[in-house]
């Protein structure tokens, strides 16, 4: 697969759904009158989820008017938030975390491995808009290092091995389970706890 930044075309016109136009509703009834422009995050994620994964111009444009907000501040939040994509990406985002705990444990390998399946390097698309793979500075998860987030899910304590796997299954139209891909409980030591065994807890 080669690397392509425009195999998505930006569309003509962008209106939310009914259901999510009834899922608005609840959203901004949460803000009091007059501060409506506070739900602009949940509605930019709204509206990139409906769009297929980003957000074209005519999509910020229609949630700046739905909320009475100027176009431009719409756009000052979806360039400041990195979960928000105002360019076309793939249908499986791939952040892959290379901060210290992440480097240390191995991120090296497991970004060589997202290249080496999808066959594109990071900050690029592959050809057939399967996979966007890009880099996140941390992702909060350095108990469980090295780890990847793709889409909403993250998947941890990655080897190149168990990175090849998790990225071969989406490429068959499946969604392998998140977290640890070690076997581990959570974040407990990778041995077995050692001590608080007992999970019954105290006397009542």
């Amino acid at each position: 697969m080669t690397a392509t930044s425009d195999w998505r075309a930006e569309p003509e016109s962008f209106v939310f759904s009914d259901e999510n136009k009834a899922k608005i509703e609840m959203i901004v009834a949460k803000y009091p009158d007059g501060r409506q422009a506070s739900a602009v995050l949940p509605l930019l994620d709204l509206a990139q989820r409906q769009a297929g994964g980003w957000l074209p111009r005519v999509a910020i444009e229609h949630v700046a008017e739905v909320l009475g907000m100027a176009p431009i501040r719409v756009q000052e939040v979806v360039s400041f938030y990195t979960m928000l994509h105002d360019k076309p990406v793939g249908r499986h985002v791939v952040w892959v975390c290379t901060n210290i705990s992440c480097m240390l444990r191995g991120s090296d390998e497991v970004l060589e491995a997202c290249e080496a399946v999808t066959g594109v390097k990071l900050g690029q698309t592959t050809e057939d808009g399967m996979f966007t793979l890009r880099e996140q500075e941390c992702l909060g998860a350095c108990c469980n290092a090295p780890m990847v987030q793709i889409d909403d899910d993250y998947y941890e304590d990655l080897t190149a091995e168990t990175t090849t796997a998790v990225l071969d299954a989406f490429k068959r139209g499946e969604i392998p389970k998140p977290g640890s891909q070690s076997g581990r409980h959570t974040s407990e030591p990778e041995n077995g706890l050692t001590t608080l065994k007992d999970t019954q807890g105290g006397d009542s």
